[in-house]
C-alpha cells in the first residue's frame, strides 16, 4: 500500500509537469474507485489553470485556483494505484481508470489494479471532511518530541499502534513504524504511556530519519507501486525489520520475530527493542 514516501515521490514526480499548465481534459474510463468518480469532473476543471501541487497525509491535491477561490483535484491511490506522467497517444493499458490532460501534452494517468483510492473534488481545502481530523506531518516541525509526549502520556496503547494512529501524526504507516521504532530501539508493543521522554525524543527523530531516506529513495516497491517515471522505489533494499521475521538482526544477529499489532503484521528484534 502507498504510504506517505510513496505519495510524496508521486506529488514531486508530477509537479514539474503540472504547475502553470491548464487541465484541457479529465478523461474518465473507469468510475467504480473507492467512491465513484463525479462525471461532472471533466466540465468542472476543464482549462483551470494548476498553480501548486500537494500533499496532505495520502492525499495528492492538484490545487486550481480561479476568481480567488480554491479548487482541487484529490488523489488517494488507495491500496494499489499509481500515476504516470506519459504523453498524448500512449497506450492505455489495463486498469488505467482516468487521465489528466495537460496543455503542455502531458497526460497525468491512474492507474489502480484494485481500485480501492479515489479521485475527486475539494473546493474546501484542509476542511475537507476527509482531510480535517488528519493528525500532524512527521516531517512537519509541529511533529516533535513535546508533541509526541503530549499524545502518548494519555495513551495505553502500543507505540506503534499510536504512530501509525492518522488523527495523531499521518503517513506512519505499517512499513515505516516498523522501521523507525526498531532504529529506535522499541519494542513496537510497548504501552505509550510508560516510554521516556528521552526515547520519544529519539523516535521523533528516527521516524524523520526513515521518512526522509524513503522519499530520497523513491519509496517502496513491494507489489504494485512505481514513481511517475514508472520505475520502482528502492527503499525496501534496505529494510532492516519489515518483512524479515525470522532473518538475522543485523545488530545483534538473533533471530527477528514477527507478531501482530493493530491487525498488522509487526517485526521486531526481541533483543534489541526493549
Amino acid at each position: 500500500m502507498p504510504e506517505l514516501p510513496e505519495v510524496e515521490t508521486s506529488c514531486r514526480g508530477i509537479a514539474p509537469h503540472c504547475i502553470a499548465q491548464k487541465i484541457t481534459d479529465i478523461v474518465i474510463r473507469e468510475k467504480r474507485l473507492r467512491w465513484p468518480v463525479d462525471p461532472e469532473l471533466p466540465a468542472l476543471f476543464k482549462n483551470k489553470l494548476i498553480s501548486s501541487v500537494s500533499r496532505r497525509g495520502k492525499y495528492l491535491l492538484i490545487n486550481c485556483e480561479l476568481s480567488g477561490k480554491h479548487q482541487s483535484l484529490m488523489i488517494h491511490l488507495g491500496m494499489s494505484g499509481s500515476l504516470r506522467v506519459i504523453t498524448e497517444n500512449s497506450p492505455i493499458n489495463k486498469h488505467d481508470h482516468l487521465d489528466i490532460v495537460l496543455s503542455n501534452g502531458k497526460l497525468i494517468r491512474y492507474n489502480d489494479p484494485r481500485r480501492f483510492g479515489s479521485v475527486q473534488l475539494n473546493l474546501l481545502g484542509d476542511t475537507h471532511p476527509l482531510l480535517v481530523k488528519l493528525g500532524v506531518e512527521p516531517l512537519h516541525e509541529s511533529f516533535n518530541t513535546d508533541y509526541l509526549l503530549s499524545i502518548c502520556k494519555k495513551r495505553q496503547v502500543a507505540i506503534k499502534a499510536l504512530i501509525m494512529n492518522s488523527h495523531v501524526v499521518v503517513g506512519v504507516g505499517n512499513i515505516y513504524a516498523q522501521e523507525a521504532l526498531f532504529r529506535a530501539a522499541i519494542h513496537p508493543s510497548r504501552q505509550a504511556n510508560r516510554i521516556s521522554v528521552k526515547r520519544l525524543e529519539i523516535l521523533v527523530e528516527t521516524i524523520k530519519q526513515v521518512l526522509s531516506e524513503a522519499i530520497e529513495a523513491g519509496g517502496s516497491s513491494l507489489k504494485d507501486f512505481t514513481s511517475v517515471e514508472g520505475k520502482p522505489g528502492y527503499f525496501q533494499h534496505t529494510h532492516q525489520v519489515y518483512g524479515r521475521g525470522g532473518e538475522p538482526c543485523i545488530n545483534c544477529g538473533l533471530p527477528l520475530k514477527q507478531t501482530t499489532i493493530a491487525q498488522r503484521t509487526t517485526v521486531y528484534c526481541g533483543n534489541c527493542q526493549k
